[in-house]
């Protein structure tokens, strides 16, 4: 069985525009289509302060998260998503670990993001990696679906 690996995407990463689209794809299967980033990843990864890590077994891209840091002391994640054929594999989880490592070097204080409380598997991940629900935002997704808003801190030590 092959390896997992995490690779960082930058715009000068080779297959650049191949892996962009295989996100798209996979963001139009996992998101409602006015969640779906699908037909602007490219502009998101324009933006100051994003990044994305992606996951890949042999040439086929498993998982990625975006994440972004708008201020020197906090980031948010702000989209996880692992292919269907390899979840429960551990794809989300190193994913994830991988973009907090890389907001602690940016030294944040604070990690935050929002989740749909019926994606249970998504609300136990971030629960194991000691995320805690700070509010229930209603209408956050659309009128009649609510999110968690969820928060990791750093010890600013």
């Amino acid at each position: 069985m092959e390896s997992l690996v995490i690779a960082e995407l930058s715009r000068n990463s080779p297959n650049f525009t191949e892996i962009v689209d295989e996100i798209a794809r996979i963001e139009r299967r996992v998101f409602p289509k006015h969640e779906s980033l699908a037909r602007s990843i490219d502009d998101e990864l324009k933006k100051r302060n994003t990044g994305l890590l992606y996951s890949h077994v042999g040439g086929d891209l498993a998982g990625y998260v975006m994440y972004s840091w708008p201020s020197s002391l906090a980031a948010s994640i702000t989209k996880l998503a692992v292919k269907e054929k390899y979840r429960r594999q551990g794809h989300g989880e190193a994913l994830l670990k991988a973009a907090i490592q890389k907001c602690r070097n940016r030294s944040v204080l604070r990690i935050s993001l929002h989740v749909d409380p019926s994606r249970t598997p998504a609300m136990a991940l971030y629960k194991k990696l000691g995320f805690q629900v700070d509010d229930l935002i209603e209408g956050y997704y659309s009128p009649d679906r609510n999110a968690y808003r969820m928060y990791l801190d750093f010890d600013s030590n």
